[in-house]
């Protein structure tokens, strides 16, 4: 039965074709649109796109209306704070807020601070965090299951409950005792009996980092450790085989292969550290140009006013000094975006 009615149907050929498309072609223009665009499918595409348009733009609108309007709002004048015709083009345009926040906040002596410290601790916090995912990864040894479980309660304990012993570690910061061993045998002075005061300096995030113990380590020996998995033994076995130590293995076939991987790390750390409100006033408490904590809070002296609109001119103020503390972030974004999405894809922390 089947094989009738294959018989039965007519058979197409490439002259059919052919003449099927020169019939359309000579149809009336009404026609032919009519018959591509006139069906119900096509109408309901049509409606889905339209949907799909109306819903982004109103979203992109309530993500992006605020920094429009603090952008905005750094251009204008103390009178468009006060003018109710005024909402986001400044009739009174000036760069007055940007000048006094570069001049009398100290803006640059807190760039260079926070980048030197945030530029130093993501790198060795990348290094740090890449060599202990790579032993969780590919290594078997008795408690690795537990280690590691210890490493992701690190993501979760609160701040606030390390925050004091913290501090008292690197205020008085001593290795097992023997900065108080080399004092009362005589070596060191009596200052260092209790060992050396690092706070107001660099070295304690400079030797968190190098440990594995800063802001958010839990979270990029997870995301390491997950890539670390997904690469092939093999590759490690043939460097083995052909005489490669351990150490030469991991600096010659898994390091390059991780540099989208890094990176990523290192931008996760670099941003976490350029703004963080934690460590930088905990180990820095007295130094202004240390963080952007003095430089987002405070009004400028030339710009200190009792005028009606005095509140919503501080806010502009205020918001201006943010935006300009986070504007370099958004130039790393820029450049290294295709690394990041690339990093976030093989760390294994999206479905």
């Amino acid at each position: 039965m089947d094989a009738q009615n294959t018989a039965k149907k007519p058979k197409i050929t490439k002259e059919t074709k052919n003449k099927i498309r020169v019939d359309f072609e000579r149809t009336p223009l009404k026609e032919r649109l009519k018959a591509k665009f006139g069906t119900a499918f096509i109408y309901q595409k049509v409606g889905i796109a339209i949907f799909r348009l109306v819903l982004l733009i109103g979203l992109s609108y309530i993500v992006l209306y605020p920094f429009i309007s603090k952008i905005a709002s750094s251009f204008m004048g103390m009178s468009d704070f006060v003018d109710a015709t005024v909402r986001l083009i400044p009739k009174d345009f000036t760069l007055d807020i940007y000048k006094a926040v570069f001049t009398e906040l100290d803006y640059w002596k807190a760039f260079v601070n926070v980048f030197t410290l945030s530029f130093i601790s993501a790198i060795l916090q990348t290094f740090s965090c890449c060599v202990i995912a790579y032993g969780f990864a590919k290594f078997k040894f008795k408690g690795n299951g537990i280690l590691f479980l210890l490493v992701m309660l690190t993501m979760i304990i609160p701040h606030p409950t390390l925050k004091l012993s913290m501090f008292q570690n690197f205020k008085d910061f001593d290795i097992l005792g023997i900065f108080g061993l080399l004092t009362k045998i005589g070596i060191l002075p009596e200052k260092f009996a209790y060992g050396l005061r690092l706070t107001n300096s660099y070295w304690p995030l400079v030797i968190l980092s190098a440990c594995g113990l800063a802001f958010k380590n839990g979270l990029y020996i997870f995301m390491l450790r997950q890539f670390f998995k997904g690469v092939p033994d093999e590759l490690e076995e043939s460097a083995y085989i052909d005489g490669s130590g351990i150490f030469r293995t991991f600096f010659t076939i898994i390091i390059p292969l991780s540099v989208p991987m890094l990176i990523t790390v290192f931008l996760f750390s670099f941003s976490w550290q350029w703004t963080d409100n934690y460590y930088l006033p905990l180990f820095f408490p007295t130094g202004r140009i240390w963080d952007w904590s003095d430089v987002i809070t405070e009004i400028p002296i030339s710009l200190k006013t009792d005028y009606a609109g005095k509140n919503l001119f501080d806010q502009a103020i205020h918001n201006t000094a943010g935006m300009m503390a986070i504007a370099p972030l958004i130039v790393v974004y820029l450049f290294c975006q295709r690394f990041l999405v690339q990093g976030i894809e093989r760390s294994g922390i999206v479905g």
